[in-house]
């Protein structure tokens, strides 16, 4: 079956020393993986690695096999290109980062237009701003309501977050944020994804990421460290 259709790059895995395997998010087909053969050599190869980097927004031609998990792209083009993203370390040390997470995530043939959507449109609105302090902290909060697991709004009068169960109580137990980590997290709730004030400090951004990646992690199974996260906390020392 012959697909047309756009598409967020998730991941990608170099295949034999000359090929790609590359998970997609597409926006008719939900999460699809392709298989690029000879992605770094021919001068005539339409598909080069470039078109495969981490949350790229390409349109895609493929065929689909319904019988099968791997399928071919036919022809891809990048139909919104970066101009910051790759060219700024923070930037391009953030877009590794959510890609792992979407990675471990999202899973094969998940199908959500409206997530396909809001991640372009973030990514766009990523790449034409400088002030981009919170953006993935907002954003991976927000992908918890895609997910099924973001926290209920249920945090005016109570003080302390429930970790384990997503939701915030009067009391303290087990697995609650401190007073203080509770407080910082209903600041992020507040925040929509187009915030540019620096309202955090560096120390105050390290917790609220732990805070969230440990809340993945009670979340989605088989959840693995996320190797960018260090070199992302490095860059926002």
């Amino acid at each position: 079956m012959l697909i047309k259709t756009k598409a967020i790059v998730v991941s990608s895995v170099k295949y034999n020393d000359k090929s790609l395997i590359v998970k997609c998010l597409t926006r008719e087909e939900g999460v699809q993986t392709y298989f690029i053969h000879n992605a770094f050599t021919g001068k005539n190869n339409k598909q080069k690695k470039i078109f495969f980097q981490p949350l790229n927004q390409i349109e895609i031609e493929a065929n689909h096999n319904l019988k099968k998990n791997l399928h071919r792209i036919r022809e891809v083009k990048i139909y919104y290109p970066y101009h910051s993203v790759y060219l700024d370390i923070t930037k391009s040390s953030i877009v590794l980062f959510l890609s792992e997470i979407l990675h471990y995530t999202i899973k094969e043939h998940w199908k959500d237009e409206q997530l396909f959507d809001y991640l372009e449109t973030a990514m766009q609105w990523f790449d034409t701003h400088d002030e981009v302090y919170n953006f993935h902290l907002i954003l991976l909060l927000q992908l918890t309501k895609f997910l099924g697991f973001y926290p209920q709004d249920n945090h005016v009068k109570n003080k302390f977050f429930n970790i384990s169960e997503g939701v915030f109580s009067e009391t303290s137990t087990l697995h609650s944020l401190s007073e203080d980590e509770s407080l910082l997290l209903k600041k992020l709730l507040a925040l929509n994804i187009y915030t540019t004030e620096k309202l955090f400090s560096s120390h105050q951004r390290r917790i609220l990421l732990k805070i969230i990646i440990d809340y993945y992690s009670f979340n989605i199974e088989n959840s693995k460290k996320i190797k960018s996260i260090d070199v992302l906390t490095q860059i926002f020392e």
